[in-house]
């Protein structure tokens, strides 16, 4: 059985960090793509980042890049995501996803999913 599990979430002041990690079990291979995607109140789940565990290669949504980091861990289908610079709208319900397609961005190519974080900024 495949399971998802996030940590990292908390409150937080504008400007400040937090770190989420999310750890894939049940696997018995290393997985194309993990990624980060949120979702506020009253708004679509959107992405955020992504990396490609083979190549450690990073992807960012405009909003976050050069804010947030998005790193694997030597241990299989691991990854964290650094959020630096927190902004009042960086407040939402932040989920994990790992999948084994290409098209990182499209939420429908995770087979996987996390239960989702908190995170909540304060101005």
């Amino acid at each position: 059985q495949v399971q998802v599990v996030e940590s990292g979430g908390g409150l937080v002041q504008a400007g400040g960090s937090l770190r989420l990690s999310c750890a894939v079990s049940g696997l018995r291979f290393i997985i194309n793509y993990m990624g980060w995607f949120r979702q506020a109140p009253g708004k679509e789940r959107e992405f955020v980042a992504a990396i490609k565990l083979t190549a450690d290669t990073p992807h960012y949504a405009d909003a976050v890049k050069g804010r947030f980091t998005i790193s694997r861990d030597s241990a299989p289908n691991t990854v964290y995501l650094q959020m630096n610079s927190l902004k009042p709208e960086d407040t939402a319900v932040y989920y994990c996803a790992a999948g084994w397609g290409n098209i990182y961005t499209d939420s429908t190519m995770y087979e996987y999913w996390g239960q989702g974080t908190q995170v909540t900024v304060s101005s």
